[in-house]
């Protein structure tokens, strides 16, 4: 095993060094279909043994949907204390401006705007963008909506992505996010604010939660990030300047050789070609 590649096959090693764990939620503790109950009795342990555990994820709802959704997938609450969802950072964006909104995305999307005073329109009349998702993930890609990007674009419409990732794993496959649209639309030269991961509002509020439950300030370098995303997680946990323990069996299995024994040296190439590292790393989320 390389030196400077770090590999662990438990968390139980590694835990004591943190009071805090941001872990991501989708490709980390559940594939869409089904919880891993080897992750959330990792994270319930780490709980029971002082520690704090966020759920960070770059879904486009509320927090409080997204529990609902972890307990008809089997996730116990036992394993975490909170969760902070784009979605929430979303809401609060929506809620400091006024005018129309064009929702991009789905119908399943919409709680985002519970209990908020908006109002929508169609792309002609609307003055800004929400852009959840594609409206459906399941048959389209985002290439498809060049045409209706060129037309926001032609209106200057400013757009808010409540999901910067790029794609998301449903069962075995890998399904695009708003990330992708959103990418496109600043390559035209859409301006875009990115509500999620690697962005740091979204860990300011996570953190906040976590220091919270704990009654206390958290140090940063007493705060571990758990994700499977190079671009989000990775990135984003360096960014906020605390360490990250990447997860290989997630949505980049198959460019690192599979779920179960992932290729060191591609592991190794991508981490140099983003130009970050993962403070170790394991295939899952094991105790």
């Amino acid at each position: 095993m390389r030196p400077d590649l770090p590999f662990i096959d438990r968390f139980e090693p590694l835990a004591d060094r943190y009071d805090v764990v941001l872990c991501d939620v989708w490709g980390v503790v559940h594939n869409s279909i089904v919880a891993f109950p080897e992750a959330a009795e990792a994270l319930g342990r780490f709980r029971r043994k002082g520690g704090v555990v966020v759920l960070i994820t770059n879904a486009p709802r509320p927090g409080e949907v997204v529990g609902r959704q972890l307990d008809r997938l089997g996730m116990p609450r036992a394993s975490y204390d909170a969760i902070v969802a784009s979605g929430d950072v979303t809401r609060g964006i929506v809620a400091s401006r006024k005018g129309a909104i064009y929702h991009l995305g789905p119908e399943r999307d919409l709680p985002i705007y519970a209990g908020l005073d908006v109002a929508f329109a169609p792309v002609e009349r609307a003055d800004f963008v929400v852009c959840t998702g594609l409206f459906n993930d399941e048959g389209e890609k985002p290439e498809d909506y060049r045409g209706l990007l060129n037309s926001m674009r032609a209106r200057n419409l400013f757009m808010v992505c409540a999901n910067p990732d790029l794609v998301v794993e449903r069962g075995d496959k890998l399904l695009f996010c708003a990330g992708a649209i959103a990418d496109i639309y600043g390559d035209l030269g859409g301006e875009v604010l990115y509500a999620g991961k690697p962005y740091a509002p979204i860990y300011l509020q996570a953190l906040a939660k976590a220091e919270a439950v704990r009654g206390g300030t958290v140090a940063r370098e007493r705060a571990l990030a758990i994700g499977d995303s190079i671009r989000t997680d990775l990135k984003g946990a360096r960014a906020f300047g605390i360490d990250c323990l990447f997860v290989t069996a997630g949505i980049h299995s198959e460019e690192f050789g599979g779920r179960e024994s992932p290729d060191v040296s591609a592991l190794a190439e991508a981490f140099q070609s983003a130009g970050v590292a993962p403070t170790a790393v394991t295939r899952r989320l094991v105790w």
